[in-house]
């Protein structure tokens, strides 16, 4: 007979007798953050695509000054430059310390293969200094640079991706929420802009790129869950900036463009998907953007440096930091002395090379001198006999086979 399973034991849902007042826990969350404030970064890559324009619609603010009353650049860049603009926003008593990161120059170049390089740099080197904070012995004070969202404007061609919007997107998809943006969109028609979407994520998906979408829980309610499944449909978001206001009628005034055929209204859902996605990027996930950054991105790259300096067992293992570097210092000293054993070894044979050489050389000289040595005394042999010849009156009949040498050439 198979043994009985226990039944569960029921979970008795306990009412207080007395007022505690935990409930609160939310309010003092929300008293703290208000005292606190908010901190956001935002990245926006493109070319001359209006990004300006849209970033200071996005918040409602002149982030960007005029274009002209921006200095204007001596020289031509030679490289993507990265420039950074903070502002300290409030709304309705809530504060707001945004940066916003631009990349003049990116794609102006005639060689554009490797511009995404100084951008991907800039963002890692946020990690690097985020996770240079961590490791302090005082961490109460952490200034978080990271870039929480990356706005990508692409070009209203109307065809597909660029071989430079691939490469972009593939290289830093996995170190920040790559957002893409069809930049003004009101050159485009609805059905243009329909097609060039699915051609977008046509690309997005065969190339494996990963743009952030808004997750979904299983404890979220139905209205949160059809709003997400909104802006999932509107990726990549088509819009159009403008912050002037314009006058349609009936002392009525919208922010949009003017044109002879008619006005494009930014906030106008119908006409372009502005309004989703500031709504996205400040209503309603900006802390899911900060919290994906962090516990993602930050973390996937933190443990790949990690790895990179030394194996994680060493802690495990019980090895003393003071250990390990007496470990290095004397694997430090071993490679020291095999270098100048092999730099003595070199020198030797150098100098065995050179006194072999200085040797022959010797041989050479030396043989040469015995040569001239024994010529020089044939011809005092020869000058002896003459004098003697002379001496004893005999006349001297030269050899006609033999010529005086020497002296008497």
């Amino acid at each position: 007979m198979a043994p009985r399973r226990p039944l569960p034991i029921p979970i008795i849902k306990k009412k207080l007798q007395a007022f505690v007042g935990f409930h609160n826990l939310p309010q003092q969350f929300h008293r703290k953050a208000l005292k606190k404030g908010f901190q956001f970064t935002l990245m926006v890559a493109s070319r001359a695509l209006g990004k300006s324009t849209l970033v200071n619609t996005l918040f409602g603010s002149t982030l960007y000054p005029a274009k002209e009353n921006r200095e204007p650049s001596g020289e031509t860049p030679k490289t993507v430059e990265i420039q950074s603009i903070s502002a300290d926003l409030e709304e309705n008593g809530v504060k707001l310390k945004l940066t916003c990161i631009d990349t003049p120059g990116f794609g102006d170049f005639v060689n554009n293969e490797e511009s995404w390089r100084p951008i991907l740099e800039n963002i890692e080197a946020r990690f690097d200094a985020y996770l240079e904070q961590e490791n302090r012995v005082n961490r109460k004070k952490i200034i978080d640079t990271r870039v929480h969202a990356c706005l990508y404007f692409i070009a209203p061609t109307g065809h597909s991706l660029k071989p430079l919007d691939i490469e972009f997107m593939k290289r830093l998809a996995n170190r920040v929420n790559l957002i893409p943006v069809i930049a003004k969109s009101d050159t485009l028609t609805e059905e243009e802009i329909k097609a060039f979407k699915a051609r977008i994520l046509e690309d997005i998906a065969f190339h494996n790129i990963a743009i952030y979408q808004p997750p979904t829980y299983e404890n979220d309610d139905p209205e949160t869950i059809k709003e997400n499944k909104e802006i999932i449909t509107k990726i990549p978001f088509a819009v159009v900036g403008s912050d002037k206001e314009i006058d349609i009628g009936g002392g009525k005034k919208v922010r949009g463009r003017k044109y002879p055929w008619g006005i494009i209204e930014v906030d106008n859902e119908a006409h372009c998907d502005f309004v989703k996605l500031r709504q996205m990027l400040i209503r309603t996930h900006m802390e899911e953007l900060k919290e994906y950054t962090n516990e993602v991105l930050y973390e996937n790259y933190r443990m790949q440096k990690l790895a990179e300096v030394g194996p994680l067992d060493n802690i495990d293992s019980g090895v003393s930091p003071l250990s390990k570097f007496e470990q290095e210092r004397l694997a430090h000293e071993q490679k020291m002395a095999k270098m100048e054993a092999e730099m003595k070894a070199v020198f030797q044979q150098k100098v065995a090379e050179k006194e072999s050489k200085l040797k022959q050389s010797e041989d050479e000289l030396y043989a040469r001198h015995r040569e001239m040595k024994e010529q020089l005394e044939r011809q005092r042999i020869e000058l002896e006999e003459r004098k003697k010849n002379l001496i004893a009156g005999r006349p001297i009949t030269p050899d006609k086979s033999k010529k005086a040498k020497g002296l008497f050439k």
